[in-house]
């Protein structure tokens, strides 16, 4: 009797029905599959396990179209492992029981388990504790594929018991042998001229499986002559860039965003907030970072940058988009080029962990207000110096807790407005020290 959990002994489709170009061209060996050469050589992980016969428990972590199911298959069949498929959206609890009963059946009869689980990080915490048991007992070898990062996904005792590979898009060079493949497969060479040819890979973005899916719309058109790039854009429309605005790359991107303004370079900096925005990103979101990036990277090396900033998401909410995400791209471009410092933002963290270490000192008498006869008598204002009356208005007096050393926090750097900022620091510290 066929095991219904076991891909392998699926039946086989009819003769003449159509498969799918990405069906037809899936690698019957790991040697045959492109790009991951990382992973995938006899120095790589992978490559290491198959040639050691050994397989443990993986998690493919990589976007979209790079061949992880395909690789999964080929594990399987390279380790003489039933391969079993499952996807975590369509995939209950009921369902996971039958799946592990399938595979401790099929290992009481000798054989083993490959179970490929699909957007594994869909799963919950409690779905994702119930394959540690069959895991750790050997009932079955987990394959996990992931586009989402692993470590923020994925519960740490699954980690734990598993290794992650990172799989890579896929290359221009790898895309073009793709296609080629694809070529010799349907006994035709594609009708694009080599320009537009270029653009095709391009338009895939990195994936395979839609690359796949564009050259077999390509290759449907009857056509007299190979179309250039413009012919060929008027009839595909480009692949939407790979963003998900509340997972990995959401997070990837505002990052490069923020490290190009960090790193002064305008180009980049405009470069990061558009891929946002043409990913679909909500403007208002980047004009929150946008202003969180003056305070953190420019702080007081230029006070005006958190003004424009301010400005800036002002006229995005009163004139929309598109015309107000303009003024968010001149405040991304302002921050680029103004001067950078971070002098606040570590004495505002250091401040913060020396309150922690200290947090039950009283203040200094001297400066606490004695609104009653008893607070007076117990010392409160007591030998307080007004600052107004003293000379140069620096008194010098001590405000931090008696029985604490005074600390240094904030640090100014010598550029932009802060250089200013660094004299008047330096001074009042020689006045305190002259004065005692």
């Amino acid at each position: 009797m066929p095991d219904l959990f076991d891909q392998t002994t699926s039946a086989a489709p009819l003769r003449d029905a159509p498969r799918p170009l990405a069906d037809r061209l899936r690698p019957a060996a790991i040697a045959e599959v492109i790009g991951q050469k990382k992973v995938l050589s006899a120095d790589g992980p992978l490559g290491a396990m198959l040639a050691s016969g050994s397989l443990s428990s993986l998690i493919l972590w990589g976007p979209p179209g790079v061949g992880k199911t395909t690789i999964a298959r080929l594990l399987a069949d390279a380790t003489d492992l039933a391969f079993v498929q499952i996807s975590a959206i369509f995939t209950g609890v009921p369902d996971l029981r039958k799946v592990f009963e399938a595979a401790k059946l099929r290992r009481q009869q000798g054989r083993g388990t490959l179970l490929f689980v699909d957007e594994i990080h869909r799963f919950n915490k409690a779905q994702q504790d119930g394959f540690l048991p069959h895991m750790e007992d050997g009932t079955i070898v987990l394959v996990g594929a992931t586009t989402e990062n692993p470590s923020f996904e994925l519960n740490a005792a699954l980690l734990s018991r598993s290794q992650v590979i990172v799989l890579e898009r896929l290359s221009p060079a790898d895309l073009e042998l793709l296609v080629q493949r694809a070529e010799k497969e349907l006994g035709r060479a594609l009708p694009l001229k080599a320009e537009a040819r270029e653009a095709l890979v391009n338009m895939a973005d990195g994936d395979g499986r839609a690359l796949l899916n564009l050259i077999e719309q390509v290759a449907a058109w009857k056509l007299d002559n190979p179309l250039d790039t413009a012919a060929l854009s008027e009839r595909l429309m480009r692949r939407a860039a790979k963003y998900d605005k509340s997972g990995e790359e959401h997070y990837n991107l505002i990052s490069a965003l923020h490290k190009s303004v960090r790193g002064s370079d305008p180009d980049a900096a405009l470069y990061w907030f558009a891929r946002m925005l043409e990913g679909g990103e909500d403007p208002r979101f980047l004009a929150r970072r946008i202003t969180r990036m003056s305070v953190e990277d420019i702080g007081l090396a230029d006070p005006q940058a958190q003004t424009i900033c301010l400005h800036a998401w002002e006229v995005y909410e009163r004139l929309g988009s598109p015309e107000g995400e303009l003024a968010l791209a001149e405040a991304v471009t302002y921050l680029a080029l103004a001067p950078k410092s971070n002098a606040v933002y570590v004495a505002y963290k250091a401040a913060r962990a020396e309150a922690r270490k200290t947090g039950s000192e009283p203040p200094p008498k001297h400066i606490l207000n004695a609104p009653t006869k008893m607070m007076k008598d117990q010392g409160y204002g007591s030998g307080y110096a007004y600052d107004h009356d003293a000379e140069d208005g620096f008194s010098g007096q001590n405000y931090f807790p008696e029985t604490m050393k005074r600390p240094v926090f904030y640090q100014p750097v010598e550029r932009g407005y802060e250089r200013e900022l660094k004299k008047r620091v330096e001074w009042f510290a020689k006045l305190r020290d002259k004065r005692g």
